[in-house]
């Protein structure tokens, strides 16, 4: 099993940055793949991104992409969600989740994960 705690949420104005994690306690961190997600009020959980085991690929949702990057680093059971050029629209609860992976995919589907993290708040606001 693996417990995952987010943290770096906070409040921003449009345009700036947040760099969230994801940490992870166990030892097989690299067997897991990883995905990001956000919940705003009254609204359904959203895929932001994903990442594989070994960092070797990445996907990030359309609303994100060029503005947000995921990245981890198993040696410290971590992954990162760099989030850029930040909107209003981007506040929400941000989570982590994970599963594990033998055939070194990513996973998009809130369903495709089994441990998820408390999550962190982002808000966006002038």
């Amino acid at each position: 099993q693996v417990q995952l705690v987010e943290s770096g949420g906070g409040l921003v104005q449009p345009g700036g940055s947040l760099r969230l994690s994801c940490a992870a306690s166990g030892r097989t961190f690299s067997t897991y793949a990883v995905g990001w997600f956000r919940q705003a009020p009254g609204k359904e959980r959203e895929f932001v991104a994903a990442i594989t085991r070994s960092a070797g690929g990445t996907y990030h949702a359309d609303s994100v992409k060029g503005r947000f990057t995921i990245s981890r680093d198993n040696a410290v059971n971590t992954v990162y969600l760099q989030m850029n050029s930040l909107k209003p629209e981007d506040t929400a609860v941000y989570h982590c989740a994970a599963r594990n992976d033998y055939f070194g995919r990513y996973y998009t589907g809130a369903r495709d994960y089994n441990y998820w993290g408390q999550g962190t708040q982002v808000t966006v606001s002038s």
